[in-house]
């Protein structure tokens, strides 16, 4: 049984973690084989978007503990992180099309992390979220969770949930800016196939944009954005606009070019 699934139905893929035994608790196996379904959406031009979901109750239950309690270095060490971990958020972070997290159940630890590494994030009302590395496991929050909770969640939260590891609730999580929405656990792949279908019909170029023109924002002067934003749209005018404005106007769903 492969750890994680990967497949592509008419330009959406999608990437399952596939350990449900263990919550979907990652280790090298699986963390190389999110890489490799990366890798493949990086090669495959008929995938528009990317759903990241997991099998069974859990998303990503982070490192598999007991694995690490059983001496497997493989579950989780530096050198693993640095070979096996990290390459795989940055592929998740550099994919060419956007990218959604179907947050099904439990997220902890790493998979925190993971859930906040895709564009949009769906948890169902049931799913909770929780960041062990301090208090419970004596570490610093990785896999990008520190970043992310900086970033969306402000100084006096971040620090609240990496020190204090609390369970936030999937309707907090909305609160707080750290997903995008949460629905209940029936809703779930509807709310996520509704995504799913306006990020298949929009440009992957301009999504893309869109994702690396926003993490920018927050470092650039006003000015330094308004040149980043005119960069961007000396290429998407020609490639879209008129497209766009012609499938506005006549009432249509536009057919944008499929180029990365």
């Amino acid at each position: 049984m492969s750890s994680v699934e990967y497949e592509n139905a008419d330009g959406i893929a999608t990437v399952r973690l596939n350990r449900p035994g263990s919550l979907n608790g990652m280790n090298s196996e699986m963390m190389s084989g999110l890489s490799d379904a990366f890798a493949a959406v990086d090669a495959d031009q008929s995938v528009r978007v990317v759903v990241l979901t997991g099998t069974g109750r859990g998303f990503c239950a982070g490192a598999d503990l007991a694995a690490v309690r059983d001496g497997d270095e493989g579950a989780a060490s530096a050198e693993t992180m640095e070979a096996m971990f990290n390459p795989a958020m940055r592929a998740i972070a550099s994919c060419p099309v956007p990218t959604v997290a179907r947050v099904n159940g439990v997220a902890a630890g790493g998979g925190f992390g993971l859930a906040m590494s895709c564009d949009i994030s769906i948890a169902a009302s049931s799913a909770f979220f929780v960041s062990t590395f301090g208090p419970r496991l004596g570490l610093v929050p990785d896999l990008g969770t520190s970043y992310h909770l900086a970033v969306r969640a402000g100084a006096a939260r971040a620090r609240g949930i990496a020190m204090l590891g609390g369970r936030i609730t999937a309707e907090q999580a909305v609160d707080w800016g750290l997903i995008w929405q949460a629905v209940d656990d029936d809703e779930l792949d509807a709310a996520v196939d509704e995504v799913t279908a306006t990020l298949k019909r929009s440009s992957p170029t301009a999504m893309t944009r869109i994702r690396s023109t926003l993490a920018q924002a927050a470092r650039n002067t006003l000015s330094e954005q308004l040149d980043l934003e005119l960069h961007h749209q000396r290429d998407l005018i020609p490639l879209n606009l008129a497209e766009g404005a012609a499938a506005f106007v006549e009432k249509r769903d536009p057919d944008f070019s499929p180029t990365r």
